[in-house]
């Protein structure tokens, strides 16, 4: 017995559901074709990605060289305070320097007027470091030999005063005359 299918339904369906493919080398030419288009799409969205990452790459550096030039200034101003600042300090110090010394400058000028006799004048006080060099007039001997233990009694002086020179000038005036010396000291 033979069978034979009238219904034409049935191969209506399985009719549109099938795609004819061709043959196997027609299959391999699409499947090549579709790796192709693929790899040629991958291409360009990779391409696309770093040509967007470049441009990001490029404003970063553009804005970190902005940055660099600005913190350079910064740099510089902060290098200029700071000269500035240590040139301030050495003056300060300076400062302090020069008021320690006055204080004993202050000190040893207290201590020789308080050690002058009466009739006794200071016409020079030269201070080289520790020596002093006082020169001056007087009246009389007497007077000066008061000056230079009087001087020696202070104990602001390190060694014993000694006198330098002395000469004796004549005067139409009284005390008829007067006597120009040089004390040589070395102070505290």
């Amino acid at each position: 017995m033979i069978r034979i299918n009238l219904l034409p339904g049935e191969r209506d369906r399985r009719r549109k559901w099938e795609v004819p493919l061709g043959s196997f080398a027609q299959q391999l030419t699409i499947v090549c074709a579709l790796i192709l288009v693929c790899a040629v799409g991958f291409c360009g969205w990779r391409y696309s990605q770093i040509r967007t990452e470049s441009k990001n790459l490029d404003s970063q550096i553009a804005a970190a060289e902005q940055e660099t030039s600005r913190l350079h200034s910064i740099i510089q101003q902060v290098q200029q305070f700071e000269q500035r600042k240590a040139q301030l300090q050495q003056r300060v110090v300076l400062i302090e320097q020069l008021r320690k010394s006055q204080t004993a400058a202050v000190r040893m000028l207290d201590q020789v007027s308080r050690a002058l006799p009466q009739m006794m004048w200071l016409t020079a006080l030269k201070q080289t470091g520790a020596d002093v060099v006082i020169d001056g007039r007087c009246t009389t001997l007497t007077g000066l030999s008061d000056f230079v233990a009087n001087l020696e009694a202070t104990g602001s002086f390190k060694r014993s005063v000694d006198i330098i020179s002395t000469h004796t000038e004549s005067t139409s005036q009284p005390p008829g005359q007067l006597i120009t010396f040089s004390v040589k000291a070395q102070f505290q």
